[in-house]
């Protein structure tokens, strides 16, 4: 039998020394047991309170990361939730270079957010939406866009397909025909250079001998981003809710 761990089953095993460790009893959401693979039914509330008797299911704030403040802005969630994220500001940086209006270079920062704390799949999507109340209509546009036209090359502007695209997809690999469809009304759009400019400014493989501050936005954010007093999160905006589970990702309803 083979005695070394996997990546997985080494985070899987920390995960629930730490949990153990805790008096609350953690449940991973629904989509992150079926991104392991795993259909099956979800964990027996009665075998987990066999392995911690006096838990309690964690309603509030997880102890595991950093806290975030009561009212959360923009920069909180770069600093607390985004992890990582050299990538959109390098991204960014060389919009500001390639001398882009200020809402484009917000639409650099955050075209990647959804990857960078909520989901990957169609994060072009995801991520407009995330920040559709509080940007200029082109800016969320853009946004959206970027996900469909990252696969579709324009001599125009010097963009093509990119190659670290080919080695991790493969040379044979087409985007899903939603992908396709989406390109066809998108390139006819009267903000189709908006969101073609996110694919030319996106860092496709950043260079970790640069750093850039969060800072360096800071004006930027707050001129073009419409920051609600409540805090992302507790402005009742249709999106409210998933800002809420970027802040308390294990939350158990």
């Amino acid at each position: 039998m083979n005695d070394v761990m996997s990546l997985s089953q080494r985070a899987d095993a920390l995960e629930a020394k730490m949990a153990r460790e805790l008096d609350y009893i953690v449940i991973k959401s629904r989509i992150y047991q079926m991104a392991d693979g795993d259909t099956g039914p979800g964990p027996s509330m009665a075998e987990l309170r066999k392995q911690k008797p006096n838990g309690k299911v964690l309603m509030g704030d997880d102890p595991r990361l950093p806290k975030m403040p009561e009212k959360p802005t923009l920069m909180d969630f770069f600093k607390y939730r985004f992890g990582p994220s050299m990538h959109l500001l390098q991204s960014a940086r060389h919009a500001v270079k390639g001398g882009l209006p200020e809402k484009m270079v917000l639409a650099c920062l955050l075209h990647d957010i959804s990857t960078a704390g909520f989901i990957r799949g169609d994060h072009g999507y995801w991520g407009a939406q995330l920040v559709e109340p509080y940007v200029d209509p082109e800016v969320t546009w853009a946004i959206r866009a970027h996900q469909v036209l990252r696969f579709y090359p324009d001599e125009s502007v010097g963009y093509e397909y990119p190659q670290s695209y080919i080695t991790s997809f493969g040379e044979e690999y087409r985007p899903d025909q939603y992908i396709q469809d989406d390109y066809k009304r998108m390139r006819d759009h009267k903000w189709y250079m908006s969101g073609r400019m996110i694919t030319v400014h996106d860092i496709y493989s950043f260079d970790p001998n640069v750093h850039v501050e969060l800072e360096e936005f800071e004006d930027v954010i707050g001129r073009n981003f419409k920051q609600p007093e409540e805090g992302l999160g507790f402005d009742n905006s249709p999106v409210a809710h998933m800002w809420r589970a970027m802040i308390r990702p294990a939350k158990y309803l």
